[in-house]
């Protein structure tokens, strides 16, 4: 009696995975989905030099920053140099500073990079949106859930603003949690 109880028991989370699967194949896949798409070509000497950000999806290691930037300089050794600011608690408040290394994805026309500020994690840094001029980006993530975007100038005009937001809406980012960032 006891062996028999025992193998059901263990049984149990078997049948409780094999049902979740079964659901997740059974389930309609979502068509409105859509994958993120990079710009095509991204030029790492104009792209390099500081960028302030204009607005972000809030994140916890950004917590209380304002007037933030990030600088990228080109390295000998193949990579980027990430160098991100920010005041903490105010405009005024003291510097907060990190510095990574950021390595292009190999055949993705430096549209794709992998940011890194703690070894041995890396963070996938999509370039979106670009203007012509290198005047501002959009960084994402494939899953949406990290968005930046940065100008070369601490204030963006608010037509080019607009046209960045309805781009960003066709590719099914939720712009109700864009956050404004504090610029001086």
């Amino acid at each position: 009696m006891k062996y028999i109880f025992f193998k059901q028991v263990l049984l149990l989370p078997l049948i409780i995975i094999s049902l979740i699967i079964l659901f997740l194949f059974m389930t309609p896949i979502n068509n409105h989905a859509q994958t993120l798409q990079t710009v095509p070509r991204v030029d790492l000497t104009k792209y390099a030099g500081k960028w302030y950000e204009i607005a972000s999806y809030p994140q916890y290691f950004q917590k209380g920053c304002h007037c933030t930037t990030a600088e990228y300089t080109l390295s000998d050794k193949g990579y980027v140099i990430v160098e991100n600011r920010c005041n903490k608690d105010s405009v005024n408040g003291r510097q907060s500073y990190i510095k990574g290394k950021a390595f292009v994805e190999e055949g993705s026309e430096n549209a794709k990079l992998k940011v890194q500020f703690f070894w041995p994690f890396k963070a996938k840094y999509w370039i979106i949106d670009l203007a012509s001029d290198y005047s501002y980006a959009v960084v994402s993530h494939p899953n949406k859930k990290y968005l930046w975007i940065l100008s070369r100038t601490p204030r963006m005009s608010d037509k080019v603003y607009q046209e960045i937001l309805s781009r960003l809406s066709t590719k099914g980012f939720d712009l109700t949690k864009l956050q404004i960032t504090e610029q001086l």
